[in-house]
Order: C-alpha cells, then sequence, then structure tokens
C-alpha cells in the first residue's frame, strides 16, 4: 500500500499480461505440439521462447520501480510478440500449420500489442501526472 492508500496488483491482474499468456497457450497448442519431433530443438524451441518472452516481459517489467524501466520491458514484451508472429509464419511456410493458425496468431499477437501499448501509455501519463504505477 502506498501513503494514499493504493494497493498495487499483481502482473497476474494485468490486461495485457493475460492476452499475453493465451498468445502463448494458442501457439503452443496450435503450432509447437503439431511440429515433427525434428523440429523440437529449432522451430519449436524458438517459439515456445518467443512466445513465453511476451508475458515474461511484462511480468518482470510491472516489478520495476521507475516507469521508464516498466516501458522497456512492454516494448520488449511487443518485439516478441511479433517474433512469435514471425515464427508462426515459419511454421506456415514449411507446411508444418495452415494459414488459418496463422491469422488466429496473428489476432491474438495484435489483441496483446493493443493492450501493451494501452499500458504503456497509461504509464508514461501516470508518470507525467506524478503518479506510482
Amino acid at each position: 500500500m502506498n501513503s494514499s492508500g493504493k494497493t498495487y496488483g499483481s502482473f497476474e491482474d494485468l490486461e495485457c499480461w493475460k492476452a499475453a499468456r493465451e498468445l502463448r497457450s494458442y501457439v503452443v497448442a496450435a503450432v509447437v505440439k503439431r511440429l515433427p519431433p525434428d523440429e523440437r530443438f529449432r522451430l519449436a524451441d524458438q517459439l515456445l521462447r518467443a512466445a513465453q518472452s511476451v508475458h515474461n516481459n511484462i511480468a518482470e517489467g510491472h516489478g520495476r520501480f521507475h516507469y521508464l524501466d516498466k516501458v522497456k520491458f512492454l516494448s520488449n514484451a511487443r518485439g516478441s510478440a511479433e517474433e512469435t508472429v514471425d515464427h508462426v509464419i515459419d511454421a506456415v511456410d514449411e507446411g508444418f500449420v495452415e494459414s488459418a493458425v496463422l491469422d488466429e496468431a496473428r489476432r491474438r499477437a495484435d489483441t496483446a500489442i493493443r493492450l501493451i501499448n494501452g499500458y504503456a501509455a497509461y504509464l508514461r501519463r501516470a508518470s507525467r501526472e506524478g503518479e506510482e504505477a
């Protein structure tokens, strides 16, 4: 609790974190688990790391004190969401999944990015107004 009586929530309360987690869950179910065994340590590993990195960066940024640190991690999360989509494109190009899977991955990534951008904008406003975020 801070001096104004505000209780800080968990990163798990953030809508952007929830959307990033849904992106990761979708990618695991729709792509990673469908890849052939010889891709386990190549595309599957890269895809899983990128998808996990989205919500991991949101959580890590939430734990930082200064808004610039928080926003930097949100920027990293956005980049990881884009990387995740790029890996799904690779899976489509190689014939491992259908283009409909890519369409849904893009939709989920776009949702996560939109929410990340909104949270970053909130942090910037709160910083300018002298609030603790």
